[in-house]
Parts: structure tokens; C-alpha cells; sequence
């Protein structure tokens, strides 16, 4: 009833009318399972096929755009106002970026590769292989900024360029990201990365470091990683900033026969996974009887709902990753925060678990004294 009542809601803002004129497909609910074979639709804007995620949890907020280029073909210029985070589905191609009458950027792209265009900058994706499509994964908050600007043309085509953003860093704008130290930083490892102070984040709680850039050229092999000891399951995470944008990301790897603890955070998140087999559980709190249960692999995508509960689960043989395209700063905080430890969680978590694991012949990697101990520290060996 709530969902269904929220979807009324979103279904009256600005975005959502113009999506719905555009007359591709949108994907709603909870998630789609496989990014690489859902049906597409012709949108002249591109050039090219595209669909659009509205799943329950980024309505209002954030864009999911799937963008499929066709054998050794490319889209057609784009120019947004807003930046974008662009995710590689599937293929290998080249991204040419420039602002007004600027030379353009160009840089070569493969599967799994993560890049941002900043706003204002006119963009171009291409095929390079002439036997197959590509499909990348594009995330923005469109929705929230029509809902005080409805005009969707004003971010298209307007005139504003801001060549700064793109040519003031030189060659180095989509070059090799950089560690950044947040203030009380404590990762050991971060000065052999070449880490640098920056006194404007704080990274403390994720092992001290961020890693600002445009482009990151393989996210389902990324091993800067640092451990984080309050999520649970003895895993590792790596914190995005991209230069000049309030937009973030985030990547967990955790081990397979393993899962995390169950939290909250903010609406308008986005989670893909690059590498890994296992499924996440959604809940309303006070509503476990109505859990949401997405099933997950390489190109799988879901929304965690905002003020939900959400939980991942590693049933496969291999480490897992998870890639979030995170929200704005305004939904953070402790109010979108919040953790239920091992020592507290209902009992038909573990017995889910265990049951998904069997089908699979194999059995929990879970240490008895995590579910016994609150405060059960995980080993990192000399890097925690």
C-alpha cells in the first residue's frame, strides 16, 4: 500500500511526465536481474537504444539510464547540465568529453570500467568492436533537479559551457585516480599509494582513504581497497570522490560463504554488481513478513529503498562485489545510518542463509563469535 501510494506521488513530478513521453522501456520495482539482455527502446536524443530504471527507492531523486551502443557504431553528441557516472555493462569502446569549442578528450573504456563526465560538457560514447553491442549504465539526479526546474530541454541544450572543469587538469582529466587522505585518516597503507592530505572529507570510518578521479578503468578487479570493520563479514571497500561534483561512489568486496550486517541508508541510491553470486533482502522496518528478496549476479541492479533495511548475502564460491552510486549529502546522517548487529539480527536471516548456501553444496564461512560478540573485531592481518 505505501509503495503503491508512493508510486502515485512520483508518477505526478516533472521527470517522470517527460519520461513517460519519451516512450522507452522503464523498469520499476525492486530490481532487474541482468542489465545486459532487458529490451530497449529507440531514443532519437542518443542515437541509440535506451531504458530507464525508476525503481522503487530513486523516484524523485536519481536516473538510471541503460544506453546500448550497436556493433562499431556511436551515440550521437550529448550535453548535459548535470553530471553524469557512467558504468560499463558489457563491451569496449572509446568516450570522447569537451566543452564548447575545446579539443576533445578522448579515452578507451571496457567492461566494468567506471567514469564520470562533469556537468556542462558535451560527450560521445563509440563502439569499438564490430561483432557486438555495448551497454554502459548512466546515473545522474535529473529527477530532483526538474522537480524545481521542469524543463527538460534546460538540460540538454543549454549554452552554458564551463571549459574549467574539463581543461584546466590538462591531460590528467581521465588519467589514473589518486588516493586522498580524509582528516583522521588511520589506513597504513595509504602513503605507499601516494596518498595526499586533503582537510575537505572525512574518510575516517571507511580506513582512511578516498580515491578521487574521472576514470577507473576496472571495477570488478579495483584492489586499492581498505578494510571496514563496521559492516561486517571481514570486508573491504573503496570510496569514490570525482573532482569538482557532489556526486560519489562506493565499492564492498566481501567473501564468498559470507554477508553483511543489515543497515539503513538514504533514497536515491543505486547498487550494480560487477563480479559475484548472492542475493540482497530489502525490508520496511517493523515489516520483516513483507521482505523484498533480489537475486543477484555479474550485471544485476537493485535500489535499496530509503529508510529500508537491506542486507547482502555471498552464496557463491568467489569474493562478491557490490558498486553504489551514492546520494546526495543532504540524505546522510545518522537518521540514514543505522546497523543491526549479528548478535541481534532475527533468526530467519541466518536460516535463509544457510539454506541458499546448501543449494549450492557448501556451507557458512560466518565465525560463531561474530554472532555471539557485538563488538567482534575481523582479522585484516597487518592492514587493520
Amino acid at each position: 500500500m505505501v509503495q503503491e501510494r508512493m508510486t502515485r506521488m512520483f508518477s505526478r513530478l516533472p521527470y517522470s511526465q517527460w519520461l513517460e513521453s519519451l516512450d522507452v522501456p522503464i523498469f520499476r520495482g525492486h530490481h532487474v536481474e541482468d542489465l545486459r539482455t532487458v529490451e530497449l527502446g529507440w531514443w532519437e536524443r542518443m542515437g541509440c537504444n535506451v531504458g530507464f530504471l525508476q525503481l522503487f527507492g530513486m523516484e524523485g531523486i536519481s536516473e538510471g539510464r541503460i544506453v546500448e551502443i550497436p556493433p562499431g557504431a556511436s551515440s550521437k553528441p550529448m550535453k548535459m547540465t548535470l553530471g553524469e557516472i557512467v558504468y560499463v555493462v558489457s563491451g569496449q569502446g572509446v568516450a570522447s568529453v569537451w566543452s564548447g569549442d575545446g579539443p576533445k578528450i578522448n579515452f578507451e573504456w571496457q567492461a566494468h570500467a567506471m567514469f564520470h563526465i562533469p556537468r556542462h560538457a558535451h560527450y560521445q560514447i563509440s563502439n569499438l568492436r564490430g561483432d557486438q553491442p555495448a551497454r554502459l549504465l548512466h546515473y545522474n539526479y535529473m529527477p530532483l533537479a526538474m522537480t524545481v526546474l521542469p524543463d527538460p530541454e534546460y538540460f540538454f541544450d543549454n549554452d552554458h559551457d564551463e571549459p574549467d572543469l574539463l581543461y584546466a587538469a590538462g591531460d590528467e582529466l581521465y588519467s589514473s585516480a589518486q588516493a586522498v587522505l580524509g582528516r583522521g585518516a588511520t589506513d597504513t597503507n595509504a602513503e605507499s599509494w601516494g596518498a595526499k592530505k586533503d582537510e575537505t572529507v572525512d574518510a575516517a570510518a571507511h580506513g582512511g582513504v578516498f580515491w578521487s578521479g574521472n576514470f577507473f578503468p576496472d571495477m570488478a578487479s579495483w584492489d586499492r581497497l581498505s578494510p571496514w570493520q563496521s559492516r561486517g563479514a571481514g570486508g573491504t571497500n573503496v570510496q569514490v570522490v570525482f573532482p569538482n561534483s557532489g556526486m560519489r561512489a562506493s565499492m564492498s568486496v566481501f567473501d564468498s560463504r559470507m554477508y553483511k550486517k543489515a543497515h539503513i541508508h538514504g533514497p536515491g541510491r543505486v547498487i550494480v554488481i560487477p563480479k559475484g553470486e548472492g542475493y540482497s533482502i530489502l525490508w520496511e522496518p517493523g515489516k520483516e513478513d513483507e521482505r523484498v528478496i533480489c537475486p543477484w549476479g555479474e550485471a544485476s541492479v537493485f535500489t535499496p529503498p530509503g529508510h529500508w533495511y537491506h542486507q547482502h548475502f555471498n552464496t557463491g564460491t568467489e569474493p562478491a562485489r557490490y558498486l553504489k552510486f551514492s546520494h546526495l549529502p543532504q540524505f546522510s546522517g545518522a537518521e540514514y545510518n543505522q546497523t543491526i548487529e549479528y548478535s541481534d539480527e532475527p533468526a530467519w536471516v541466518r536460516d535463509m542463509f544457510h539454506e541458499e548456501l546448501a543449494k549450492n553444496g557448501i556451507e557458512t564461512a560466518m565465525p560463531a563469535e561474530a554472532y555471539e560478540d557485538p563488538n567482534y573485531l575481523w582479522d585484516y592481518g597487518n592492514d587493520s
